[in-house]
Parts: C-alpha cells; structure tokens; sequence
C-alpha cells in the first residue's frame, strides 16, 4: 500500500477544541449546563434551608421533588415543538435566540433572588426547562451539520464531558456560594453572566441553512409528541440507539438520587463523601467517553456498546458485595473524603463506581453518534427530540423504580445490585445486534467483491 493509497490515521478529538465549526457551540453547551446547574442546586439549597416556612408549610421534601418536575416537566410538554422547529429554521440562528431567552431568565432569576421569592423562583426554573427543552435538538443536530461523520464520536464525547464536569462542578459551587454571605448577590451576578457569555459564543458558530424550511408546524403536543416517537420507530438502528441512551440515563439518574443515601447510610459519610461520589460518577463518564474515541478512531459503530453494558453490571453487583456488609457496621460520628480513602477496602468502592461511570460513558457516545449520523437531516432534529421526550421519562422512571424498591424493603446496595441485574437482558441484547450487524456488514462487502 503507497502513502497515497493508505488511510489516513485517526486525529487527536481535543484538535476539535480549536476548530471554528466545533469551538463555539462546544463553549455554548457547556456554560448553558453550568448555568443550569449552578441555579438549580442554588435554589434547592435554598428551599432545603430558608423556603419550606414561606410556602404556606409544604414541607422541604416536597418542595425539592416539586422543583425536579417543574424543570423536567418543559421535556414532556414542549419537545415536539422544539424539534420541528429545529428541523424547519436555522439551527444557529436558532441558537442565538435561545442564548437571548436565557439571558431574560437569569435576570428574571436575580430578581427572585433579590426579593427572595421562591414562587417566582420556581416559575424560572420552569422556563430554564423550557430553554433546555428547546436547546436539546439544537445542539445534537448541529453536531453532524458542522462534523465529518469521523469526527462525531470525538465531538460527541468532548460534549458529554464537559456536561459531566460542568453538571459537577456547577452542582457544588451552587450549594456552597448560595448559603455564604451576599451568596444571593453573587449566584444572582454569575447566573447573569454566564448567559450573556453564552449568547456571545453563539454568535460564532458557523451559518447553516435549514434542513427542512417547508415543514409546517404541528402545535398539537400530544399528537407531535406520538408522530415523533412513531418516526424514530420507523428506523430500527435509530429507535435502538434511542431506547439505549434513554436507559443509560435511567441508569445515571438511579445512582445520581441515590448517592445522598448511599454515602450517609451504607458509607457514614458526610456532605464531602456526597460530592466526592459525584465527582468520581462524572470524571469517569468524561474518560469513558473520550476513550471510546480512541477505541473506535472516529467511525460511527456500536462494537464497544456491549462492553460498556458488560461493565455496567459486573461492576454494579460488585459494588454490591462491597457496600451491603457496611450497612451492619457500627455507626459514629459521620466521616469526611480524607477518614475514608484511609481505608484500603473502601478503594474497592471507588473502584467499582469508576468501572460503571467509564463504562456509561462507553456506552452511550456510540449510541449518541449512530442517531446522529444515520438520521436524515430534514428529520434529525425531530428524532433528537423523541430521544429527548423518552430520555425524560427514563429520569421519571428511575425516581419511580427507586420507591418502587424501596417500599419493597430493598437497601440502597439492593437497588445497584437490581440495576444491575435488570442490565443483563439489555447486555445480551444488544450484543446479539452488535453480532448481526456485523454479519450484516461482513456478508455486503463480501458480496460486493464477488
């Protein structure tokens, strides 16, 4: 083979962060997560604390399950419109308008800060929803509108590693900024300016026309909503990519509610052991989902989607085993990071938690970019917000098999274990269509050279 005829080799994914067609809306994506972040865990630390008495006595409990459905409820009610119209205008000019949304919000939100008004800051946390609602397929179409298909894994999982960081790092300064002093001043300031840093990003990412401008709108929710889902069903790669992303989230949603408990009940540990868990869940999904790039050199395939559902489970029933003995131990004062990591059998934990997260994000980038590339471009949009509809109600459904098992009797180490065990039919499942696939793919190319 001459150098001219050999194929070229697989470039660096990081060399994307300095290229003008992916770099903006990279930088756009991720401080609209942080902003999201830093506001949400803002204003449950501040309904845990100072709000329950001024909401006419709803308990605490309620009102931060209250705030985790009026975020989410903008994906069920509002997804089917984002998605046309992502489909019928220009995404970027799209975007712009968007980014401006946010800005109206975060300062709407500094008003609720500065009149400390949880009703109102509620009502923003709805229409933060409702902008995350409309970003979603802005952000996915745009990645293979803007990407060579080689580029889309690498871009995917530069995308979900950032999102992981920044969901972290935007989680803890929220709760430690808002309860310190002027901390309402400050969050109120940050919120601001990250929407308007956001809005200036947007304004460089590259031109695109629209993919289908002749689409007319259909506002009927409930019918679009069944139409969109009724679309991605017609393409079987692309509802298997759907229903496997929705069921990685459920899975992340289970172990996100679950480590508060986790880290008081089964691991005595105090508020640094909650963050040090969140912590180890998104930095392991970010190095997942940057070495699938490299597994895979840029080609849009589900080879590793096994592995990573393989690793799932084997590390979440070991986890198991490592956790459940704990919940007999003696219980005293609640321990930090730093008593914790002393102890050579809890690396064992540490370890089975970085094996679930690196394998979540194995699992899902590939998925992410099969979507991408194998929709059509008058459609991708609408199909982003099918996966976006379901990907919610995957959320909804953790919380729920969570009481589920719970009113069961099932301990926290019980619940992983069960997820665990409830990924073993997906495993097999998508390892037979891994299989088949590439028989399907063998028997074409050998086909074509007879």
């Amino acid at each position: 083979m001459t150098p001219e005829t050999a194929k070229p080799k697989h470039r660096s994914q990081f060399r994307l962060l300095g290229s003008p067609r992916f770099m903006p809306l990279f930088f756009t994506q991720a401080l609209g997560a942080f902003n999201d972040n830093i506001f949400k865990n803002a204003l449950v630390i501040l309904i845990t604390y100072s709000a329950a008495a001024s909401l006419h006595g709803i308990d605490t409990q309620t009102l931060v399950a209250l705030a985790g459905g009026i975020f989410i409820l903008p994906f069920f009610l509002f997804s089917a419109t984002a998605g046309q119209l992502a489909d019928k205008l220009p995404k970027p000019d799209l975007v712009r308008k968007v980014k401006l949304l946010e800005i109206a919000i975060m300062i709407a939100a500094a008003i609720g800060f500065a009149i400390e008004s949880q009703i109102l800051l509620l009502v923003v946390l709805f229409f933060l929803g409702v902008q995350a609602t409309l970003f979603g397929p802005l952000k996915y179409g745009l990645l293979p509108e803007l990407l060579e298909e080689d580029e889309l894994i690498g871009g995917n999982a530069l995308i979900e590693t950032a999102t992981f960081l920044v969901i972290l790092i935007g989680t803890i300064l929220g709760g430690i900024i808002i309860l310190k002093a002027h901390g309402l001043t400050i969050i109120s300031i940050i919120c601001v300016a990250l929407a308007v840093l956001g809005w200036w990003t947007s304004r460089s990412i590259p031109p695109r026309a629209a993919a289908s401008p002749t689409l007319k709108i259909n506002y009927n929710i409930i019918t679009e909503t069944f139409n969109m889902v009724r679309l991605s069903y017609g393409d079987l790669p692309i509802f298997r990519s759907i229903i496997g992303i929705s069921w990685f989230w459920l899975i992340g949603s289970v172990f996100i509610i679950l480590f508060p408990v986790f880290a008081r009940d089964v691991l005595n540990g105090n508020e640094q052991i909650v963050a040090m868990l969140l912590s180890i869940f998104s930095i392991g999904i970010g190095i997942g989902s940057l070495v699938c790039d490299k597994l895979l050199k840029g080609r849009v395939r589900d080879y590793y989607v096994p592995v990573g559902a393989l690793g799932i489970t084997l590390f979440s029933a070991d986890l198991f085993f490592a956790s459940f003995p704990l919940l007999a131990t003696a219980k005293g004062d609640f321990i930090g990071v730093t008593a914790f990591l002393t102890s050579g059998d809890n690396w064992r934990i540490v370890g089975d938690l970085f094996g679930i997260s690196i394998c979540g994000g194995l699992y899902a980038v590939p998925l992410y970019a099969i979507l991408q590339a194998r929709s059509a471009p008058t459609i991708r949009a609408r199909l982003i917000a099918a996966n976006n509809i379901l990907n919610a109600l995957a959320m909804v459904g953790a919380s729920g098999l969570i009481f589920w098992l719970t009113s069961k009797g099932a301990s926290v180490p019980g619940i992983i274990l069960a997820i665990g065990l409830l990924n073993i039919p997906i495993t097999l499942y998508v390892s037979y269509v891994v299989i088949t696939t590439a028989f399907t793919r063998v028997a074409k190319k050998l086909k074509v050279l007879s």
